[in-house]
């Protein structure tokens, strides 16, 4: 039986990246610059690796290229693994920044997908704000703003909190602030445009910005903001909480306290524990496991004291 592949995630450095992915989580990852963990990936920037069972020391990619069945299907998927999981510890501001949908990477990025994506606030300083969106009502006004450098006033920031859920849509202007630190659920792509950095200096020199192909992908005038965030959530324990229903993913929030059997929402699923421990299908996991419920599973049966980030792809 094969029905959780656990994995060890990759690690990126990030001229914004911290040291909470180390102290809080405990992961074995050097550095004072560390930005992102990539709990569940199977990109070329970053592939995890099966930690335990008859796959144990094979990147992701390669179980999802040669065992099919595991994921639900007979025949081969489609060519590339379709999510991707981060925690993110932003010491720092990230840049302003915008990402395309599938059709526009599909035609500019050598085939890749756009990404989509969606944000679970784990923890955040009092006071925390976030980018999302924008204040220009035509392309013609936001162009003239990004010219200008009027950024306080065409960027629209946000106030969040611990819990919070916030969707980002392709075409949504957006920007992690520093002293917060989230959980992402995305679309395997790593397409991101910088739209602005802060003039900030990464080895003597500015980072690359995007404006064009941002300019192409930003959608002008931005949507209202109840539509991509949800907050004060009403979460149940010992249970799947859908949090979001999008074509690409279905989110779920699952507070375990003691423990609950369900059924399996999907062929697979994708699951972050970011708080305590437990038993997870018969397999120990704590804060900061990551891995996947695979096809072999008949159901979902959890105990324990712990908190999950869950996700699968809408079929």
């Amino acid at each position: 039986m094969n029905n959780i592949l656990l994995l060890t995630p990759v690690f990126t450095h990030n001229i914004w990246g911290g040291t909470r992915l180390k102290e809080e989580f405990g992961y074995k990852v050097e550095g004072n610059d560390i930005g992102e963990c990539w709990g569940i990936a199977a990109h070329p920037n970053g592939d995890t690796t099966v930690s335990n069972g008859v796959y144990k020391g094979m990147k992701l990619s390669e179980v999802w290229k040669l065992h099919p069945e595991l994921f639900g299907k007979e025949n081969t998927l489609e060519e590339v693994f379709p999510l991707l999981i981060k925690i993110i510890d932003a010491r720092d501001d990230l840049s302003i920044q915008v990402h395309p949908n599938d059709e526009y990477a599909r035609m500019n990025e050598n085939g890749s997908l756009g990404k989509m994506e969606c944000w679970y606030i784990l923890d955040c300083e009092e006071d925390s704000k976030l980018v999302i969106g924008h204040n220009a009502k035509s392309k013609k006004e936001l162009i003239r703003m990004i010219e200008e450098n009027r950024w306080n006033e065409w960027i629209r920031e946000i106030p969040v909190k611990k819990g919070d859920f916030i969707q980002i849509n392709p075409g949504t202007v957006h920007a992690i602030k520093g002293g917060i630190m989230l959980l992402e659920t995305q679309q395997n792509s790593d397409i991101t445009y910088r739209v602005y950095d802060y003039d900030r200096l990464s080895e003597g020199k500015p980072r690359e910005l995007h404006i064009n192909k941002s300019i192409d992908v930003i959608t002008t005038p931005m949507e209202p903001v109840e539509n991509c965030v949800k907050t004060n959530l009403e979460l149940k324990v010992n249970c799947l909480n859908e949090l979001y229903n999008c074509d690409c993913y279905i989110v779920f929030e699952v507070s375990v306290n003691g423990g609950f059997v369900d059924s399996m929402p999907a062929p697979y699923m994708l699951a972050s524990v970011v708080d305590g421990e437990g038993i997870v299908n018969g397999q120990a996991v704590k804060k900061g496991s990551h891995f996947i419920l695979t096809a072999e599973c008949d159901k979902i049966e959890m105990s324990g004291q712990m908190k999950l980030i869950c996700s699968v792809v809408n079929l």
